[in-house]
């Protein structure tokens, strides 16, 4: 199982930024995927999740109404699609699968032992 995030980088504070995670190496659509992120200093934090077939959606209420998770199982990859950044939003991104945690259970607690972390992408929300 294999996942690597990308799309991070520098942008202005109320801009907007889309994050990839493509998957390789198992069945991308048995696989609820998740979005986290971590701060310097801080304990890594679920944001977005989503189910395997993309029809639940989980957002923790730091995100909520600013983050978007989606997916396209035809091409592997999974995308979190952020608006209204904040400096409080600068961390490292990192996406994450698990086939048997539903979309809310990952948020909270991340992978299990059959799950996988990808590498993870910065972000710099900073004028």
């Amino acid at each position: 199982v294999q996942l690597q995030a990308s799309g991070g980088g520098l942008v202005q504070p109320g801009g907007s930024l889309r994050l990839s995670c493509a998957g390789h190496g198992f069945r991308f659509g048995d696989y609820a995927i998740g979005w986290f992120r971590q701060a310097p200093g801080k304990e890594r934090e679920g944001l977005a999740c989503i189910s395997p077939g993309g029809s639940v959606t989980y957002y923790s209420d730091s995100v909520k109404g600013r983050f978007t998770v989606s997916r396209d199982n035809f091409d592997n990859t999974a995308y979190l699609q952020m608006s209204s950044l904040e400096p409080e939003d600068t961390a490292v991104y990192y996406c994450a699968g698990d086939p048997q945690r539903i979309s809310s259970v990952l948020c909270d607690m991340g992978p299990s032992g059959l799950g996988s972390w990808g590498q993870g992408t910065l972000v710099t929300v900073s004028s």
